[in-house]
């Protein structure tokens, strides 16, 4: 039915109200899967490494906000064309969908090697400047150079997977993640321990700890880039190679890359810059309060990333409506979507609250990290549904090509009310400082989105 709904779209066919809410369910379920396999590969991580002790969970604690920062800037410039290529495709104009995803490769590809440079060269000064503690410092800097340098699988991975969900395949992508995630487990259990009982077998490993847990994630990457790369350039039937067409360098579809991708390029850095701040600000708490932080943080993605998968979703649904110039459908597909992440995102954060202790305790032995780490947590389940809101809203404006203002609402939301009630509360409260700043702050991003959305000035921009 999916394929059958995106087919209407395309080709100017009505969408009753069920259908337009089929055909989102139908797109985000396997968005949010492909998302949350994500999250559950730094469960894995964060499970594994945590079976060491509290110095190896706060090695990568320590530098896992600035992988998010660089992972970012490579998904801002994926992010500007596989806009593109949605918009395309809803105009079912495929030979220049191609032509964009052939100029996509060129520039991402060659955008994750020079950061890829640029974070092996920063990777040992690194937890120094993020104020780690001396005995943490060398994992974590064996970690973040080991992340660097699979940078370019990464940028693959993203960048053939986003033009197939740009396409209208969510399906493809999920369920590779998922493969992903059962690599990431295999590949972890081989050169994490030096050897593992499974089912009462012993099986030998290779014993490198943090940085087999690196190794183990970037072995993944590489071997799901591979598979995903085939699945769009020789399975798909819009987007796979034809021997006869050539490349043709597009001016304007580089403009309007650039347009779409720096915006969200800054966006990345001032988030992400925000949570490395945040870093700092915890590192002089301790070893405890940086693991518990860093174990809490990643337990939380578990609510949001459906959101992501929502907004994912959103986005491709919103291209391929403004392709077809189907404006009829725009604004309500904006509004169904958002409503949806909130949602769902309510659901996921009643269940956070409750379960908070449990989930800590599967990344942690350690009962000062998960007591902490719970009660964190359960102060960020608060702004969840406001969180799915500026997430989707997000995800909305993308597809339209907008953006600049809500990348300036994330900067403003970050800078002028986390990281301020994050650096007056953490001398006075701990980490139950850092994150009270956290969850108001969400509130007060996604009160924003909401404001954005219901304006309509996102969606005029795309009828210009």
């Amino acid at each position: 039915m999916k394929n059958n709904l995106l087919n209407q779209l395309r080709e100017g066919q009505p969408l009753s109200l069920q259908e337009r809410i089929m055909l989102i369910i139908e797109l985000s379920i396997p968005a949010m899967l492909a998302q949350v396999s994500s999250i559950v590969m730094q469960y894995i991580d964060a499970s594994m490494v945590g079976q060491l002790g509290a110095n190896d969970s706060a090695s990568i604690g320590l530098v896992s906000t600035s992988t998010w920062l660089f992972g970012g800037v490579i998904n801002a410039a994926v992010i500007g064309f596989t806009v593109q290529v949605a918009q395309s495709v809803g105009a079912e104009d495929m030979k220049t969908a191609r032509n964009i995803m052939k100029q996509a490769f060129l520039i991402v590809v060659g955008i994750a090697l020079f950061i890829a440079l640029g974070g092996a060269l920063l990777s040992f000064p690194l937890p120094h400047l993020l104020g780690g503690a001396e005995e943490i410092c060398r994992n974590a800097s064996r970690y973040f150079l080991v992340y660097a340098l699979s940078l370019p699988f990464v940028a693959l991975n993203n960048l053939a997977g986003g033009m197939l969900q740009s396409s209208g395949n969510m399906k493809v992508p999920s369920l590779l993640h998922v493969l992903m995630c059962g690599l990431d487990v295999l590949f972890n259990m081989l050169l994490i321990f030096p050897k593992t009982n499974l089912f009462g077998i012993t099986i030998p490993g290779v014993g490198l700890g943090v940085t087999g847990a690196a190794l183990g994630t970037a072995l993944s990457q590489v071997v799901t880039a591979m598979l995903m790369l085939y699945f769009l350039l020789v399975r798909s039937p819009m987007l796979r190679l034809h021997k006869n067409e050539k490349f043709v360098f597009s001016k304007i579809h580089m403009k309007q890359a650039v347009s779409i991708a720096v915006p969200v390029g800054f966006e990345s850095v001032v988030t992400s810059g925000a949570q490395v701040i945040i870093t700092r600000i915890v590192s002089p708490l301790g070893t405890i309060a940086i693991a518990a932080n860093s174990f809490a943080v990643t337990a939380e993605s578990l609510c949001y990333m459906p959101g992501y998968g929502i907004g994912a979703a959103a986005t491709t649904l919103i291209g391929q409506s403004i392709g077809a110039k189907r404006h009829d459908l725009t604004l309500s597909l904006g509004w169904l979507t958002t409503f949806l992440g909130m949602i769902v995102m309510s659901i996921t954060g009643i269940l956070m609250y409750l379960m908070a202790p449990w989930v800590i305790g599967l990344l942690s032995p350690n009962a000062e990290i998960v007591k902490l780490g719970a009660e964190v947590l359960r102060i960020e389940a608060l702004a969840e549904p406001l969180f799915a809101a500026s997430i989707v809203a997000s995800g909305v404006f993308r597809g339209a090509g907008d953006t600049f203002i809500p990348s300036c609402l994330n900067f403003f939301s970050m800078w002028a009310v986390r990281i301020p009630l994050s650096a007056i509360l953490a001398p006075r409260l701990g980490l139950h400082g850092v994150w009270i700043g956290m969850c108001l702050e969400l509130c007060v991003r996604g009160t924003l989105f909401l404001i954005r959305l219901y304006k309509k000035k996102w969606l005029k921009k795309s009828l210009a």
